[in-house]
């Protein structure tokens, strides 16, 4: 009986491969709705970005004429000090202040692990302008190049680990503070001209910089999202956290008909033909294997194997909505714009060379 049930199993997986297989052959394959929603959502933060920096451009404009008229800063510059934000979350961890100085850094930063902790590393290949960036160079490289390249295993490894270190160095660091420390770094006048002097950096960047950010590029034109996979220690961060989803891109094998195209779609290079749940910190819950994939229903993203798995555009839905919604609520509560006045400012710029770091 136990016999004649194995084999009525495998023959019925060997029929639902076989009408896979016909399926492909015929043209009949599952038919794919808004192929590019998620590069249009990509194209809309990145839209989002670029406005901010034109304000703050105009921001640090006014500062330049040393007047206070007009002068408005963006609060969503702080995205790009995730530095300070660390630093404020363990301030928060350890004394439950949520301080003023760059409150919108913080608020993002939290948005940002809870989107991971919940939906994978959704916030790199949904939200992220860098992941854009990333994709859209690899993308171009293989029109130049004709093809993406990837490391051998016993260089890519190793070289994976590199953003962790990265993570672990600025981890460790932040620990080693004590509230006083953080407290004094938070108020220091460093702290509160982080955006002015990273604004300042670019706009005066050196041949250093240049030559660095130019060999990253070039890598990123060979090697498919080499800053991502390799060097950004907030990808590091968000792996960790989305190791806790719940939600798992599955496969069921009984219908999968082992063509590999997930795997060869998969910008991270997981061997999704092979796993029956992708489990890795790598995964970026971007949808490009279920997308590709030419047998509906075979590969899914849920919280379980019997689940349900959420479609693309309800993926979309949640993911920008989880993230506008934190926001939002941060607005309302009086926690997005800083405290710093246009006074401290312009104060602040025009002393901005004599300012160095705290500790």
């Amino acid at each position: 009986m136990i016999t004649y049930r194995t084999k009525l199993s495998e023959n019925n997986g060997r029929s639902q491969q076989l009408r896979g297989v016909r399926k492909i052959q015929s043209g009949q394959q599952k038919s794919i709705v808004n192929p590019d929603l998620r590069g249009y959502i990509q194209i809309l933060f990145l839209s989002i970005t670029l406005w901010i920096g034109i304000e703050y451009f105009l921001f640090v404009s006014h500062l330049e004429t040393g007047t206070l008229q007009g002068l408005s800063r963006p609060p969503g510059v702080e995205a790009f000090l995730p530095i300070s934000a660390l630093i404020s979350f363990r301030y928060f961890l350890l004394t439950g202040i949520l301080n003023h100085v760059h409150p919108s850094g913080l608020v993002i930063f939290f948005a940002i692990i809870i989107i991971s902790t919940f939906l994978k590393k959704g916030f790199c290949s949904w939200i992220c302008p860098i992941g854009l960036i990333s994709e859209s160079l690899h993308t171009l490289g293989k029109k130049i190049f004709k093809r993406n390249y990837s490391l051998p295993r016993v260089i890519d490894v190793p070289m994976r680990s590199i953003k962790y270190l990265l993570l672990l160095f600025f981890v460790y660091s932040i620990s080693q503070m004590t509230v006083d420390e953080l407290k004094a770094f938070i108020y220091s006048d460093y702290n509160k001209a982080a955006d002015l002097k990273l604004y300042l950096f670019f706009a005066n960047i050196g041949t250093t910089a240049v030559a660095v950010i130019g060999i990253l590029i070039f890598l990123s034109l060979l090697i498919k999202n080499f800053w991502c996979r390799y060097a950004c220690p907030y990808g590091a961060l968000l792996g960790i956290s989305s190791l806790l989803s719940p939600f798992k891109v599955r496969r069921n094998d009984s219908t999968c008909i082992k063509c590999g195209k997930c795997s060869l779609a998969c910008p991270s290079l997981l061997p999704v033909d092979k796993l029956d749940s992708v489990n890795s910190a790598e995964c970026f819950a971007c949808y490009s294997c279920i997308e590709s994939c030419p047998v509906s229903n075979t590969l899914k993203f849920s919280i379980s194997e019997g689940s349900k798995g959420l479609t693309r555009i309800e993926y979309a839905f949640i993911i920008t909505g989880t993230y506008f919604l934190i926001i939002g609520l941060a607005m309302l509560m009086g926690y997005w714009q800083s405290s710093i006045t246009p006074a401290e400012y312009l104060s602040l710029f025009r002393n901005i060379g004599a300012i160095d770091h705290v500790f």
